[in-house]
């Protein structure tokens, strides 16, 4: 998946293309197997840097989470929270204290012993000032972090929240022995960091002091490329076993009756959304912002980039999350539909309105998609192209747009609709209320509940469009196995992959 340098670890763990020069010198996959192996990556996600507390964007999160960082809970790849540095937790009666215990025996990677120091250190990085994670807004509620000993950390809340240990397992517990992780790194997994030839490749190496099962090969080399034509070339000519998520379904072709390859059609959380702001007119009707929608036929759009892949939403919220409805008729293309509830918005004949555009794939294609569909109903669209810097600076801090296109990666990342303060600006109190009450629930069925009402209402405000669920295409050797399929949050662990 391609992703922005800038935003994936933001507050909204959104996902874009990196605009890198050139395309990767690949490695050429190992002839070791076994435990011996070198594993080739093929991939169109290099970090900008190292440190996901910092702007790092999803490629980090793609390398790192899980092999070299870990969190005192693990997502697994079909979405459980599991524990992996905490051993078990309890909760108050009142949810507002959470007690954790902490695995023994663990040591960082620079060699000093995991305590209950580097939890609280880790969140803290997280919640500080300056800090770009994706996690900040939400672990906003803790209150406190106090450590009696070091193996327990006791972490009080402003309020409950149902999904502390959910969203801590996305904190990478960061060691004391580096002075800039943008650079490097001191965490706890599988593997320590090998080289990183920025432009190119960037290692990660087994260690053979990780507490828990070691990595089942050697080496994983991640390969980077801009080009989609070339990384799946690389694959053909096996200068990489495995591409993480390929990005011309046409060169499937090649692939598909080889029996040497396996085409994995996995479960991705990246939505393709054209975001209104909500703020300004004539976007501040839902009237309108429905139309918009009732004239766009998604059904095309999805075939016209992603062919026989990826999935039509209605909504925010993908399949995998349990508060999950199918609610693609709720606008559906109908541009009969759109002109009427136009013309009932006091916009019989249309209107003007400019586009802000990411100059990476998929957006200018959609963007021009979105233009001709538009026409047809009397809306004249003005597309504007800009750099993924310009977009963080000019739509996501400034909120200078009237709308823009945008993939948006994490899970479960409906609750923004609850924020009037988020760049899109949709306010309905009703809405935030909801994903309050959600977040207090005392029970998964009650959060479930109020987070299927936020749905319903989100998509009959027509908040945004949500064009479509980007398909998550793992393409891997045959003689590969124990890689992960689904694109849960760009996270690609790579601790079980196996040569034969």
């Amino acid at each position: 998946m391609r992703k922005t340098p800038l935003l994936a670890t933001l507050a909204i763990g959104l996902a874009t293309a990196l605009a890198l020069a050139g395309c990767s010198g690949a490695s050429s996959s190992s002839s070791a197997s076994g435990t011996d192996a070198t594993i080739a990556v093929g991939s169109q996600n290099e970090p900008v840097h190292l440190d996901n507390t910092a702007g790092s964007g999803s490629g980090v999160t793609e390398a790192f989470n899980g092999n070299v960082y870990e969190g005192l809970f693990k997502l697994t790849d079909d979405g459980k929270v599991e524990p992996l540095l905490a051993t078990k937790y309890t909760t108050s009666e009142d949810g507002l204290t959470y007690t954790f215990t902490l695995r023994e025996g663990v040591k960082f990677h620079g060699g000093s012993e995991f305590t209950s120091a580097d939890v609280k250190r880790s969140i803290e990085r997280v919640t500080a000032d300056d800090s770009q994670s994706a996690r900040k807004s939400q672990l906003a509620v803790i209150s406190g972090i106090e450590t009696p000993d070091a193996h327990t950390v006791v972490i009080t809340l402003k309020s409950r929240s149902i999904s502390l240990p959910y969203n801590l397992s996305y904190v990478w517990i960061y060691g004391p022995g580096v002075k800039d992780y943008k650079t490097a790194e001191d965490g706890t997994g599988p593997y320590t960091l090998g080289t990183w030839k920025r432009g190119s490749s960037l290692s990660i190496e087994r260690w053979s002091g990780y507490w828990g099962q070691k990595a089942k090969n050697k080496e994983v080399v991640f390969d980077y490329f801009t080009d989609a034509s070339a990384l799946s070339n690389a694959l053909l000519t096996n200068q990489v076993d495995i591409v993480t998520n390929i990005q011309s379904p046409d060169s499937l072709a090649q692939i598909k009756d080889n029996k040497d390859y396996t085409i994995n059609d996995g479960k991705s959380t990246v939505k393709e959304l054209l975001a209104f702001n909500d703020r300004v007119a004539p976007f501040d009707k839902a009237e309108v912002r429905k139309a918009v929608y009732s004239a766009i036929d998604t059904k095309k759009l999805l075939n016209s980039i992603w062919g026989d892949y990826g999935t039509l939403i209605g909504s925010m919220v993908p399949p995998s999350d349990p508060w999950y409805e199918d609610l693609t008729k709720v606008n559906p293309y109908d541009v009969s539909l759109a002109k009427k509830e136009l013309a009932e918005a006091g916009y019989p004949d249309g209107f003007t309105f400019t586009l802000d555009t990411p100059s990476y794939d998929p957006h200018p294609a959609v963007a021009e998609f979105v233009k001709s569909e538009l026409a047809k109903v009397g809306i004249t669209v003005n597309i504007n192209t800009i750099s993924a810097d310009e977009w963080y600076s000019k739509v996501f801090k400034e909120k200078n747009f009237e709308a823009t296109l945008q993939e948006h990666v994490n899970d479960r990342d409906v609750v923004w609709y609850g924020n009037p303060d988020f760049y899109w600006g949709y306010n309905n109190p009703q809405v935030t209320q909801w994903v309050n009450e959600a977040e207090q629930s005392s029970t998964t069925a009650e959060q479930t509940a109020k987070l299927k009402l936020v749905n319903e209402q989100i998509a009959k405000d027509a908040a945004s469009v949500w064009l479509y669920l980007t398909p998550q295409i793992v393409v891997a050797s045959s003689d590969l196995s124990g890689y992960t399929v689904n694109g849960l949050n760009s996270t690609f662990y790579t601790y079980d992959i196996v040569k034969k």
